[in-house]
């Protein structure tokens, strides 16, 4: 299954959610990529659109392997069987680290401003991303929601690998419209798999709810 973009990939993904009765009280995307497709599900299911914001931790030598990940709330995420058969040292993980966190910080500046984030105590919380290629950040994005009180984690995307699906951590339940065999990154599964800019998250949000959170 190609998806046209990540609007129609929501589409899908949101229609097969309702066909299950899959139900929440807040959708969540994952920054950047994964809030076009959040904000479909959300209007598909009715629910209020939100951002979780998480970072990947990628080894210096081979930038699209994730050693682990970082999140909103102080979360950390750290591979340790990857990092030791990559060879990775402490040194190179607090370099990442430290780069990732400020990206991180900034981002959920321009995506938030002053607004706090949404209040998830005792809610139940759907996330979403265009894909699942590792489960790391996943996994940090359960964590986080989690620490914000969270009662129920669950996590969805239109494409994944079956291992790092098995991989996230710390949900309820994960569900992936499809998992290809021979699994390979997630744009390939995409026609137009352009990049998303803060301005349209920023906006998707506005639009989905009018007070933003």
């Amino acid at each position: 299954m190609m998806f046209d973009d990540r609007v129609d990939a929501g589409r899908r993904l949101g229609a097969h959610l309702r066909s299950l009765g899959v139900t929440a009280d807040v959708v969540a995307g994952l920054p950047r990529g994964g809030v076009p497709v959040a904000a479909e599900v959300a209007t598909i299911l009715g629910t209020p659109l939100d951002v979780i914001i998480v970072r990947k931790l990628g080894y210096p030598r081979h930038p699209e392997v994730a050693m682990g990940a970082i999140g909103e709330e102080g979360v950390r995420l750290i591979d340790a069987d990857l990092v030791r058969h990559l060879g990775a040292t402490r040194a190179e993980i607090d370099t990442v680290e430290e780069r990732e966190r400020d990206v991180l910080t900034r981002r959920a500046a321009a995506l938030r401003g002053d607004r706090p984030p949404r209040n998830l105590a005792g809610a139940r919380i759907l996330i979403i991303d265009d894909g699942i290629a590792t489960g790391a950040t996943a996994s940090a994005a359960c964590l986080v929601a989690r620490e914000r009180g969270a009662a129920e984690v669950m996590v969805a995307a239109p494409v994944g690998g079956s291992d790092a699906v098995r991989r996230v951590r710390g949900a309820d339940r994960v569900i992936c419209l499809q998992r290809p065999a021979g699994f390979r990154a997630v744009g390939a599964y995409y026609r137009d798999f352009g990049q998303t800019t803060d301005a349209e998250v920023v906006a998707l949000l506005e639009k989905t709810e009018p007070s933003g959170f």
